[in-house]
């Protein structure tokens, strides 16, 4: 798996050897994945989103990896966060839930977002479709749980 892993990962090109294309700033509200889904690149106009563990990415900079006929267009508008955890282009995986994710998964995907938040701008926050605060809480719970912070003062912490 950790093979599989590093050769996904050189697929990318580095930041480096990229030159972005200017875009106005963009910032989302908060918005849900159903209204996140219009963000997938049918619209040249809109950008490409992508969202890990509930945080929204701009990688339209990336449009011939994640747009319309590219070889990972099928992860813009979606909350991939299971899909990126497993290695996984499975359609079912195509989603932000972390349930049942082992150690390892929730490591790769950790090292994801690092990559996310180092080459793209975050734009945004993907909110629950039921707007209990319960589901909510639980939700950011899970996040929390498995944000940057929470695995750096786990392993501080000796959990």
């Amino acid at each position: 798996m950790v093979v599989t892993y590093k050769v996904v990962c050189g697929m990318f090109f580095s930041a480096d050897d990229f030159v972005p294309i200017k875009r106005q700033s963009l910032h989302l509200d908060d918005i849900t994945e159903e209204e996140l889904r219009a963000y997938y690149g049918s619209d040249s106009e809109k950008p490409l989103l992508m969202a890990i563990k509930g945080k929204i990415y701009d990688v339209s900079t990336f449009k011939m990896f994640y747009g319309p006929g590219g070889s990972y267009a099928m992860f813009a508008g979606r909350d991939v966060s299971r899909a990126l955890a497993q290695l996984s282009f499975k359609p079912e995986d195509f989603n932000g839930s972390l349930e049942c994710l082992n150690n390892a998964e929730l490591e790769i995907l950790q090292d994801w977002e690092y990559k996310f938040m180092d080459k793209y701008a975050r734009v945004g926050q993907l909110v629950p479709k039921k707007t209990s605060t319960e589901n909510k809480a639980e939700e950011e719970s899970v996040w929390d749980r498995t944000s940057a912070e929470g695995i750096k003062s786990k392993y501080a912490t000796g959990e």
